[in-house]
């Protein structure tokens, strides 16, 4: 991967390109959640990325790490359920790890997401392959090594992963064998994060 600097212009582009990809799925994220959740999870998410692309564009931190936490922390403020804290910590962690530096290689983005996920799967206290957001995460994050398209791709083909697994964590847990057969809403939401971040970085 190119060792291009990513300032914090590239992070609010990459979180209001997230609000508009989120806007556009939610009805598709809130189908998903419908047989397996509480058939919230697009409306959840739409909600929490609009305050955060309010936010970045009324007041826009300086720095990469500040725009990522500042997100992280609106986040948990304005979406409902489980989606909150874990995005919110998914992101926070990340802007902390990335710290006050006013530019970021794309390898510190990998470490510091890397970081994000390890916080995300110590609160959920999951692990890939329970049909979580961790799914899409962690190949996600593992193929930013080679470019943020690898990223998207390897994302997606997570979420759509967990269509056969029997969830062992969050709510879609409690049907047990009902689970199996439907795509974790989590894990798709996560992947459009990623697809978002391939985006802006065209």
């Amino acid at each position: 991967m190119s060792e291009t600097a990513l300032d914090a212009a590239f992070f609010v582009r990459w979180m209001t390109a997230a609000a508009a990809v989120i806007d556009r799925e939610a009805e598709r994220l809130t189908e998903l959640d419908s047989p397996i959740g509480d058939a919230d999870h697009g409306t959840n998410m739409q909600r929490g990325f609009v305050a955060v692309a309010k936010m970045v564009e009324t007041e826009p931190p300086a720095t990469p790490g500040g725009v990522l936490a500042a997100a992280g922390r609106q986040l948990i403020s304005s979406v409902g359920g489980a989606s909150g804290p874990l995005y919110g910590t998914l992101l926070r962690r990340a802007g902390k790890t990335l710290g006050d530096a006013p530019q970021v290689s794309a390898q510190e983005l990998r470490s510091a997401l890397g970081a994000g996920v390890d916080a995300v799967a110590q609160l959920g206290g999951s692990a890939p392959g329970d049909k979580t957001m961790l799914d899409a995460l962690v190949p996600g994050v593992a193929a930013l090594a080679t470019s943020f398209d690898a990223a998207a791709e390897a994302a997606e083909g997570g979420a759509l992963a967990t269509v056969p697994i029997l969830a062992r964590k969050g709510r879609a847990s409690y049907l047990g064998e009902r689970s199996i057969g439907h795509q974790d809403p989590g894990a798709t939401s996560s992947a459009l994060l990623f697809s978002a971040l391939a985006e802006v970085a065209k």
